[in-house]
């Protein structure tokens, strides 16, 4: 009886070498960075609250509100680089 010439076995390649993580290859991130942050939100919210009472000169203007928005913005939009 003829035997079997069975199935050839596939090439095994290596796994591909593992890729380091960005966020550790950068490092935490600074405290100022943190602070900054922080206080960029912290300083909107106040603006904003301090223009409705109306303590900030030219009354309730509209551009102190744009302006306590904007840094708001800022400071969240800093958060997307957190590390």
């Amino acid at each position: 009886m003829p035997k079997s010439k069975g199935r050839k076995k596939a090439k095994r390649r290596p796994p591909p070498p593992p890729k380091p993580d960005p966020v550790k290859a950068k490092g935490p991130s600074p405290a100022w960075y943190v602070a900054l942050m922080f206080a960029l939100m912290g300083a909107g919210v106040l603006v904003i609250v301090v223009n409705y009472i109306g303590l900030l000169p030219g009354g309730t203007d509209s551009k102190w509100l744009l302006g306590g928005l904007a840094a708001i913005a800022v400071g969240f939009g800093m958060t997307l680089n957190f590390r």
